[in-house]
């Protein structure tokens, strides 16, 4: 799975409740990355991070897809 910009952002303002802790704990980490500079260039690269711990951990995250599937 990967997400898109678009989803992105709304992960980043959002308030959706993770079952994955440690996602959860990266997404504040990224939103207040955000929230500082809230620029095309920093939703890129919080978008790429996010991607490449959805890779890492997808075998473990299958409830939480639901959520960001639904953005």
């Amino acid at each position: 799975m990967k997400v898109t910009p678009q989803q992105t952002e709304k992960l980043l303002k959002g308030v959706q409740k993770f079952k994955l802790y440690a996602f959860s704990m990266m997404l504040t980490h990224l939103k207040e990355r955000y929230a500082k500079e809230p620029s095309k260039l920093t939703l890129e690269s919080c978008t790429k991070e996010i991607n490449a711990f959805l890779d890492k951990y997808k075998a473990i995250m299958a409830d939480d897809f639901i959520v960001i599937e639904s953005l």
